[in-house]
């Protein structure tokens, strides 16, 4: 399947950011690369599949744009690349005060409750098991 030259927009990178961390698999692997580059076998590492199958993986974050892979002779070396975590970040931060508003007026509700009543035991209310 040939990739299309056209400029993605800003909504279909976002798309495929989320869509790359919807995997736990791949965000332990984005974790692991904050720490610092490292090449397949090492990320394979804490993870019971396969290589195959952990580069499938990385073709997902790598094709999201989370990833590069570079080239040093034998070693590939993938690293982190935060910019499309960054977009994320700017499109949930547009949410927050939203969010926030809603938690104050929960707050404000719920200071409005009356305190429950503490549970009765059945020996306050005369009845028995017996």
């Amino acid at each position: 399947m040939p990739t299309s030259t056209l400029p993605r927009s800003s909504d279909d990178r976002l798309d495929e950011t989320f869509h790359a961390l919807a995997s736990s698999t791949r965000r332990a692997i984005l974790a692991r690369l904050a720490t610092g580059d490292a090449n397949v076998n090492e990320l394979a590492e804490p993870f019971e599949m396969t290589l195959p199958a952990i580069s499938k993986h990385l073709k997902v974050l790598e094709r999201a744009g989370l990833i590069t892979r570079g080239r040093r002779a034998q070693y590939r070396p993938c690293a982190l690349d935060p910019e499309p975590l960054a977009a994320v970040a700017d499109w949930t931060e547009r949410y927050r005060t939203i969010w926030e508003n809603r938690f104050d007026r929960l707050d404000d509700y719920l200071a409005q409750l009356p305190e429950p009543s503490p549970p009765t035991t059945p020996s306050e209310t005369g009845s028995t098991d017996d």
